[in-house]
């Protein structure tokens, strides 16, 4: 096992690497309100000129992210470029479309929250009643802190009888929220799976969306790059995947973990250096 080195911030990075590929939730806010340094930190990143990438595992689109991070009191023109997965998704839908490989007028099956359509706005697709008269089924996010798992199972059984396509944009198995850590949609993925569908997962670990924000900071050296996320499954794993190297932020997700020296090693996953929170310092 490779024993990280342990930073007291970002700080200490900013001397080592010109690219930044930054997590958003668990790193720079909570979904409620930015962690403590975080505002600051941000933005003295783009002061000392390094390119900031901030890539997530939203299943919305990369517009409406940014308008969040700027109420919740980031500044703006700190981060360079934003992808997040819906946004590779929303891309990749268009494509097919594009090329008839997905039909104008695909009834789509949306698990999204508060009844959010961004993922699909702008593409040709009606919104199915339910999963009986789906062609499409698109998790992009979960609302795991207001329904139980069997609210979902009842939702999405029928199309995954039926082999359905499905896709989730959003891979975190937990998420946030404001009563806590709840399953998110990436549980729902899995779910879909055990109901005997099959599922596309579009977002970190994955490499498509590593290699999305690595072109748009210009295909930087590898060795200038560093990855900073507070889940080992999609940050530190996904980072690596990459070919970059990777920082653990301690909070997130991982606030309460007790044993995190086991997680690392059940993934396979250790990063190159671990910090409590993301500050600049």
């Amino acid at each position: 096992m490779k024993t990280a080195e342990h930073l007291d911030g970002i700080g200490a990075l900013a001397a080592r690497y010109d690219v930044f590929l930054l997590d958003q939730f668990g790193v720079l806010h909570d979904g409620t309100s930015p962690y403590p340094g975080a505002v600051e930190a941000l933005s003295a990143l783009k002061r000392a000129r390094k390119t900031v990438v901030l890539i997530s595992n939203s299943g919305k689109r990369a517009e409406p992210n940014e308008r969040r991070l700027l109420k919740l009191g980031f500044e703006a023109g700190s981060w360079d470029h934003f992808v997040s997965s819906g946004e590779v998704a929303w891309r990749s839908f268009h494509d097919m479309v594009a090329h008839g490989s997905l039909r104008p007028g695909t009834k789509c099956l949306l698990i999204s929250r508060d009844d959010d359509r961004s993922a699909i706005e702008g593409l040709p697709f009606e919104l199915a009643r339910s999963g009986d008269d789906a062609e499409l089924v698109l998790i992009s996010a979960s609302e795991g802190d207001r329904y139980d798992l069997d609210h979902y199972r009842r939702l999405l059984a029928p199309a995954a009888a039926r082999r359905v396509p499905c896709f989730c944009t959003n891979p975190d198995k937990i998420m946030l929220t404001a009563v806590g850590p709840r399953f998110g949609a990436g549980r729902l993925a899995d779910l879909y799976e055990s109901l005997g569908g099959g599922v596309t997962r579009i977002g970190k670990p994955y490499l498509p969306i590593f290699a999305a924000a690595l072109a748009l900071a210009g295909d930087p050296d590898r060795g200038t790059v560093v990855c900073v996320g507070d889940s080992v499954e999609h940050d530190i794993a996904g980072g690596l995947g990459a070919g970059v190297a990777t920082a653990l932020v301690l909070s997130g997700i991982l606030a309460d973990t007790a044993d995190l020296a086991g997680l690392l090693d059940e993934l396979d996953a250790y990063p190159d250096y671990t910090m409590d929170l993301f500050r600049f310092c």
